[in-house]
């Protein structure tokens, strides 16, 4: 459903941001740093620079701090934390309430690409690390790639990873038209790793795009 032209593409709430996500987190956002353990909201929407309107209805009515505030060519993303799950919450009802919305408006994730990569060879491996913010990518482990519609749904897919498996997150880009991220591990934990990122976007409610 669209307000005049407006799109609620991502409404994304993470109940407990992991280590290593939260970390990673910390090496990208420009705003407010959130630490491990903290309650997380992202949301997506379109036009872009719709999102400075809609970041400081979220944090002016809440005590939720905003990480990020994000616009691309498409789209508009930002997020919110805080170490109460209360002051998140609030927010994004802060954010539909405001928008006239309710969260089955939002985009339900479409998984476009799942790949789990074996061996990985140390050329690849190289390759690869010259572009992380994350952990190093051993030559011999296996890689799990996934990508996903929103972009901002990625967040909640690591997050959940990191739950269900015993993984190093390699990086993770959460703007744009897909979200993409790179975990690496042994191959049972990166199939676990995958289980659990599946799983947590099925269980995303919304309506197709």
């Amino acid at each position: 459903m669209s307000r005049d032209g407006f799109q609620l593409r991502a409404f994304c709430f993470l109940d407990s941001m992991q280590p290593q996500f939260a970390a990673f987190i910390g090496t990208i956002t420009q705003g407010d740093l959130p630490v491990e353990g903290m309650a997380s909201l992202y949301v997506e929407m379109a036009p872009g620079n719709e999102v400075f309107r809609v970041v400081d209805v979220a944090v002016k009515g809440t005590e939720a701090k905003p990480g990020a505030q994000v616009v691309e060519r498409e789209f508009g993303m930002f997020e919110v934390h805080s170490p109460s799950q209360a002051d998140v919450i609030q927010a994004g009802d802060t954010v539909l309430e405001h928008l006239e919305m309710t969260v089955e408006d939002r985009v339900k994730p479409e998984i476009a690409s799942l790949q789990v990569i074996t061996n990985v060879d140390s050329y690849q491996a190289q390759l690869l690390n010259r572009f992380r913010r994350g952990s190093m990518l051993v030559p011999g482990e296996t890689l799990l790639v996934v990508e996903v519609a929103p972009a901002a749904y990625i967040n909640l897919a690591a997050n959940e990873a990191e739950k269900g498996a015993n993984i190093k997150i390699v990086h993770i880009s959460s703007v744009g038209r897909f979200g993409r991220m790179w975990l690496c591990g042994s191959e049972a934990e990166s199939l676990a790793a995958r289980a659990a990122a599946v799983s947590a976007l099925e269980d995303v409610s919304g309506r197709t795009a």
